[in-house]
């Protein structure tokens, strides 16, 4: 059966949306996905699907998941190729030297007019848009950005973000 990655948006992020993993994986079986696996505390689930990873599959989860928690949460879903691709698609693997600090920002949509951050007032962060997905490279730690929520405004749909070693481990479920 396919497999595909829901990506909640900002659960368990300190104590805001706080949801126990069990209870998310309960969501999903209960929709009727197969092989229901959770990675960490930060709204990443690996399942299998009959379905395409479609915005109807999202919204459905989105909708189980508020009745369920009473937690509301924007939900990406990519389908384990697409997912892939993101990973391979990756310009930053030469400079980004470690998985913690390395990002990758999922979207929906890249906006045709997309602004970017000068990259020197970035410095020594790195940003670099790809045709899915916005890479970061932050060696000073991802609490210490300097790119400025003006440039996250600009994207339409929810965005959500994973450090390299959680998208990893992602891909390893997906191949498992």
């Amino acid at each position: 059966m396919p497999r595909s990655v829901a990506l909640l948006r900002g659960i368990n992020v300190g104590r805001a949306k706080a949801i126990p993993m069990a209870q998310l994986a309960s969501v999903f079986d209960a929709l009727g996905f197969s092989d229901v696996h959770t990675v960490l505390r930060s709204g990443n689930v690996v399942f299998g699907s009959s379905e395409p990873p479609t915005e109807d599959v999202a919204a459905r989860i989105e909708a189980a998941v508020l009745a369920s928690t009473g937690v509301q949460s924007s939900v990406l879903i990519l389908g384990s190729a697409a997912f892939c691709d993101v990973l391979d698609a990756n310009p930053l693997l030469d400079i980004a030297t470690d998985g913690s600090k390395s990002f990758v920002t999922f979207v929906t949509s890249i906006p045709p007019s997309l602004s970017l951050p000068d990259a020197a007032s970035l410095a020594p962060e790195v940003l670099a848009v790809g045709p899915a997905a916005v890479y970061q490279w932050m060696p000073e730690g991802s609490l210490q950005t300097r790119v400025p929520r003006s440039f996250w405004k600009q994207f339409d749909a929810p965005v959500t973000a994973r450090n390299w070693n959680t998208v990893l481990k992602l891909r390893a479920i997906l191949h498992s």
